[in-house]
């Protein structure tokens, strides 16, 4: 399967052209970048155009993968299925629902493959935490709780931290942690947000705080740049245990530092997580993960996130992107004083 990439930017040429070429059977064979030169600097010979258009008139393209900025996956994702190619969008899906259901519904039309790359289905912790639940250890869960916390002080002059749509963290890294909610759990019953901006001269979400509720269980989403201690990324309790994991899923940084999908100890975590009982305490060992299980996926002709559960994701991002907190402060009083 022939491959193009749209944009080369964080993600495309971090996180998308190492993993395509990772895969058996994948070829990327055309880029679209307006900055030729960077991507020869990482793929000699590349064929670069700074043409959408030519891609999608390129007979030898059958995948075109958008990782663009989110506001521009609709329009290319509906040009490359209008065109008759396959398509992968990097996450978000897009923006809003409208835009992630008018998608669904010319690839349904057109009988083309639509898949969404939420790439983190096949993070480590992750899994450790899908087979965890799996197996019932924790007897019936009530709360779960998802964190994506860094440090990043300083405002990027980027378009991810500007005041444009489908900026911001809420939109980046909770796009992340609602797909994986959402994998686990369906839609919840209800939802709340608390998103804000926290960093000095600050434009775009940097901070959310989110509860979703299912029943008894309590669904605790967040994420902040301004994180400098380091926080667990799960913790869930149950009615039997609980399961406490620190450190993030390794491919990430691995990719940033140019490291090969594949090579060496790729997609292990050493940093294992605590199961603690009334009897207790043991060492859960991480499970591996692997990003190149998605585009082998997509390789074999099945849909690892098929647009739908992407859509259901744009909506609760959407919804709660809505939310803003009440500008009415209210004093109550006992005996007409203030308290």
């Amino acid at each position: 399967m022939r491959a193009a990439l749209l944009g080369y930017g964080f993600a495309g040429k971090t996180i998308h052209a190492p993993l395509i070429r990772g895969v058996e059977g994948l070829e990327l064979v055309q880029v679209m970048s307006g900055n030729a030169p960077r991507v020869h600097a990482d793929l000699p010979g590349m064929a670069v155009t700074a043409s959408a258009d030519e891609v999608f008139g390129n007979p030898a393209v059958d995948l075109v993968v958008v990782a663009t900025p989110n506001s521009t996956h609709c329009d290319l994702a509906r040009r490359a299925l209008v065109a008759g190619k396959r398509v992968v969008v990097d996450k978000p899906f897009t923006v809003t629902s409208e835009e992630a259901w008018q998608l669904m519904a010319l690839a349904h039309a057109r009988g083309l493959f639509l898949s969404v790359f939420h790439s983190r289905r096949f993070d480590a912790d992750f899994l450790t935490v899908r087979a965890l639940l799996e197996r019932g250890e924790l007897g019936e869960l009530v709360q779960f709780e998802s964190h994506y916390d860094r440090y990043r002080p300083t405002v990027q002059n980027r378009w991810r931290e500007q005041a444009v749509p489908g900026s911001g963290i809420w939109y980046d890294l909770g796009s992340h942690l609602v797909d994986q909610a959402l994998l686990l759990f369906g839609p919840p019953e209800s939802m709340y947000a608390d998103l804000g901006v926290q960093r000095e001269g600050g434009a775009a979400v940097d901070y959310f705080h989110v509860l979703l509720r299912y029943g008894k269980l309590r669904v605790i989403l967040h994420g902040s740049n301004l994180a400098v201690a380091e926080t667990p990324r799960f913790v869930l309790h149950g009615t039997v245990g609980s399961f406490v994991k620190y450190g993030m899923d390794t491919q990430e940084p691995a990719l940033r530092r140019g490291e090969l999908p594949g090579s060496g100890d790729w997609g292990s975590d050493g940093r294992h997580g605590t199961l603690t009982t009334p009897a207790g305490s043991r060492t859960i060992e991480t499970l591996p993960g692997d990003y190149r299980a998605y585009y082998e996926a997509v390789r074999d002709g099945r849909n690892p996130v098929p647009a739908g559960e992407a859509a259901l994701v744009v909506e609760v991002l959407e919804t709660l992107a809505a939310v803003r907190p009440s500008e009415t402060a209210l004093l109550h009083s006992v005996h007409g004083r203030p308290r």
